[in-house]
């Protein structure tokens, strides 16, 4: 019996105004926002830590997208996030070199299975499938970084239904892009193709079929889609 495999369409994310950004691999931080850890039962005095999803979990929207709700979850939750990718790699980046490996940056969410991380928190055990099944990333086009209005600050929020729920800005982090970055680098090397979603602020909250996501931050291309039928 032989095997024949189909080659896998190779992830990546349109970029604004053409073009594609090539992904190697996705990488998140949790607790970046104060308000954000208050809201979830932790300690602010915590620093943030990082886990990742598949580069295949990153999906493309735009206007009129749809997204599906995710199987064994009753409780989606929305959590709207900057990204910044990754051009130039590199091990032990120092803070103040570290925007220089920016190739570009944009709007993402970070769609989770709440009971699934509750119930692998409460057991001590990993995060995988509440973070990373499929579509779990809805991103908007990129920016490049020349074109960018910066990762410091600027109003970061999302909406459901027109309603928002998410309002903050990016200067709220804990750990700015730079020391992300520095951080990270001295985990696992860093390259181009790497996406690092840089955390969300408080207002995380439920998504339901039928529901129209809506956000962004300031100067960059905003997100929209539509939570679809369950899988």
């Amino acid at each position: 019996m032989s095997l024949v495999i189909d080659a896998p369409v190779a992830p990546s994310v349109p970029v604004a105004g053409g073009g594609r950004f090539p992904l190697r691999r996705v990488l998140c931080v949790g607790q970046n926002y104060a308000a954000h850890v208050r809201e979830m039962g932790s300690d602010t005095r915590q620093p943030p830590f990082f886990f990742a999803k598949p580069a295949d979990a990153v999906v493309p929207v735009g206007e009129g997208a749809v997204v599906p709700y995710p199987p064994a979850t009753t409780n989606l939750h929305h959590e709207i996030e900057l990204a910044v990718a990754i051009g130039a790699g590199g091990r032990r980046i120092a803070p103040e070199a570290a925007l220089d490996h920016l190739w570009g940056a944009g709007v993402a969410v970070d769609l989770t299975r709440r009971d699934l991380q509750a119930a692998a928190k409460e057991a001590g055990k990993p995060w995988d499938m509440a973070k990373g099944f499929d579509a779990s990333a809805p991103i908007a086009p990129l920016l490049p970084i020349a074109d960018a209005p910066g990762v410091a600050a600027g109003r970061i929020w999302l909406s459901v239904n027109g309603e928002t729920r998410q309002d903050a800005d990016l200067a709220e982090m804990i750990w700015p892009v730079r020391d992300i970055i520095a951080e990270l680098s001295h985990l696992i090397a860093l390259a181009p193709g790497d996406l690092i979603l840089t955390g969300t602020p408080a207002g995380v909250g439920p998504l339901t079929p039928g529901d129209r996501v809506a956000g962004g931050i300031a100067g960059y291309p905003d997100i929209d889609f539509t939570i679809g039928d369950p899988l």
